[in-house]
């Protein structure tokens, strides 16, 4: 985007620093610990920092074909804002009679020169082929973090040719900004060693992927300059580090496909990490990995410590399925959060928040997760309540 530079410092400096969080729930801040999982059943949580207030967006939570909201002084204890978009808006596109409720799916929201933008994925409603899974990725704009969110104009911002979902834009310090979204696996076979052992095992006939792509976005948010870049995607061969975790959903005879989704990305000391979620994120093995790059558009390497977040059932832990994530900090900004969706054994099929510390050293990212013992509150919370 042609903005001024100081601008988008400014920008990616609020939206990095105080960055994209998640759910939570109702915990109390007047202690001096909280405990996962927060009680809030939202999925691909989501946050936004803005005039000392975190506001919260995820897929569920309770919204009708389209996202609530909850907001929050200390990333612990939220309070509910009720449903923020809804799809029959003056420039609605999606279909809210499709597959999915119409799939109303991982909302994102960002603050640019007071207006405040949600990148969502849905169902496209133009669809000839009748196709099962027909996801674009759209754009809401608000005057308030709350809403209402309206959509820009009544399609989606861009038609690749297929299915994609779990935006995420990331602005650079250069003043363009970037959007990275899911193609869906959705008719989408490739050919890979898993393949063949799935084929060879009688486990499935072929394996579709998710792949994760990256475009520049336009100045007004709406439509892309060029064409997509490649970016992650499973690995091909069965010797690589990342074949055995990225494909567990596979060898686990659960479904026939491998996902690169949830994407999630940030910039420290000119190092661009991205952040992804593998497996089915309906199943226990769901987790998330990160690769890095020397620019937005790639190429990324994998990390070699991957999964830096998954399951810990077989450790004697009762939290699974731990996946896209988003990025938070705590209210002085020392203190950097991964946001993201699990599942216990008291919750069951519910998706709901966790909120674990990371940290970023020498170019190696690591989750101190997945907890659910007793934590100490995100650093200067008494300050940020005493604020209110």
């Amino acid at each position: 985007m042609k903005k001024s530079l100081l601008f988008f410092m400014l920008v990616t400096g609020l939206s990095f620093y105080h960055g994209m969080a998640q759910t939570t729930q109702p915990a109390a801040s007047n202690t001096a610990t909280f405990s996962n999982p927060l009680p809030v059943q939202f999925g691909d949580p989501y946050v936004l920092y803005t005039q000392d207030t975190y506001y919260l967006y995820g897929t569920g939570g309770g919204a009708d074909k389209g996202f609530a909201a909850y907001s929050s002084k200390d990333l612990v204890s939220w309070k509910p804002e009720g449903q923020v978009y809804f799809h029959d808006n003056k420039n609605g596109w999606s279909d809210p009679d499709a597959d999915w409720g119409g799939a109303y799916w991982a909302p994102e929201v960002y603050e640019v020169k007071g207006k405040f933008y949600m990148f969502y994925s849905a169902q496209w409603k133009v669809n000839p082929t009748k196709e099962v899974e027909n996801f674009r990725i759209g754009v809401a704009v608000a005057d308030k973090p709350t809403g209402p969110f309206i959509d820009m104009t009544n399609k989606p911002i861009f038609d690749p040719g297929y299915p994609i979902i779990d935006a995420n834009v990331f602005f650079d310090t250069d003043g363009k900004a970037y959007l990275y979204y899911s193609r869906a696996c959705y008719k989408h076979p490739v050919e890979s060693e898993v393949a063949t052992l799935a084929r060879e095992k009688g486990w499935f006939k072929e394996i579709e992927e998710s792949w994760v792509y990256g475009i520049q976005l336009k100045d007004d948010f709406f439509g892309v300059v060029g064409q997509p870049v490649l970016l992650l995607r499973p690995p091909t061969s069965l010797s690589d580090k990342q074949a055995e975790w990225e494909s567990r959903s596979v060898t686990a005879r659960e479904v026939n496909r491998r996902w690169t989704e949830g994407s999630v990305t940030f910039k420290k000391d000119n190092t661009y990490y991205m952040m992804y979620s593998a497996n089915h994120f309906g199943g226990a093995h769901y987790a998330i990995g990160y690769a890095t790059a020397s620019s937005p558009l790639g190429p990324y390497k994998k990390a070699a410590n991957n999964p830096v977040l998954q399951k810990n059932t077989d450790k004697g832990g009762v939290v699974s399925g731990t996946g896209h994530n988003s990025i938070a900090y705590s209210p002085d900004g020392k203190e950097m959060f991964c946001v993201y969706h699990g599942r216990t054994a008291k919750t069951g099929e519910e998706r709901v928040v966790f909120i674990d510390r990371m940290q970023v050293k020498n170019g190696k990212l690591t989750i101190s997760g997945p907890t659910t013992t007793p934590q100490k509150l995100p650093s200067d919370v008494k300050t940020a309540l005493n604020t209110n």
